[in-house]
C-alpha cells in the first residue's frame, strides 16, 4: 500500500502544468483523493479522482490514480480502462507505464487458470 501511495504522490508531482481552465479544480480534487487514500478511504478518493477526470478530462495523473483506487477496490476492468485511458493522453510517462504493466502482471497472474 506504500507503494502505491507514493506512486499517486510521484504521479501528482510530475503532472503537466495547468492546459485547461478546469485543471486546477481536477489537481484540487487529486490531491484530496490521495490524502484520503492515505487515510484508507479508497471509496472517497475513487470519487474524487473521478470528480477530477469529469472536470478535465485530459488529466492523465488522475486516471492514473482512479485505476490504483479501482485496482484497490477489486474494480479490475474499470482499472485497465483508467489505465489505458491515462496512457492515450501520456504514452510516454514512465509512471503510468510502470503502474499499468505491474497491475497486468499481478492481474493477469491472478485470472490465470491453475496449471498454466
Amino acid at each position: 500500500m506504500r507503494v502505491t501511495l507514493a506512486c499517486l504522490a510521484l504521479l501528482l508531482l510530475a503532472a503537466p502544468p495547468a492546459v485547461a481552465g478546469s485543471r486546477p479544480q481536477a489537481k484540487a480534487q487529486v490531491e484530496f483523493g490521495i490524502a484520503v487514500a492515505q487515510r484508507g478511504l479508497w471509496r472517497e478518493a475513487i470519487f474524487r479522482w473521478e470528480k477530477a477526470v469529469e472536470l478535465d478530462p485530459t488529466y492523465a495523473a488522475a486516471y492514473n490514480n482512479l485505476a490504483i483506487g479501482y485496482e484497490h477496490e477489486g474494480l479490475f476492468d474499470k482499472a485497465r480502462e483508467a489505465y489505458e485511458k491515462a496512457l492515450e493522453l501520456e504514452p510516454k510517462n514512465t509512471f503510468i507505464k510502470q503502474n499499468f504493466e505491474l497491475f497486468k502482471e499481478i492481474n493477469d497472474r491472478a485470472t490465470r487458470p491453475p496449471g498454466r
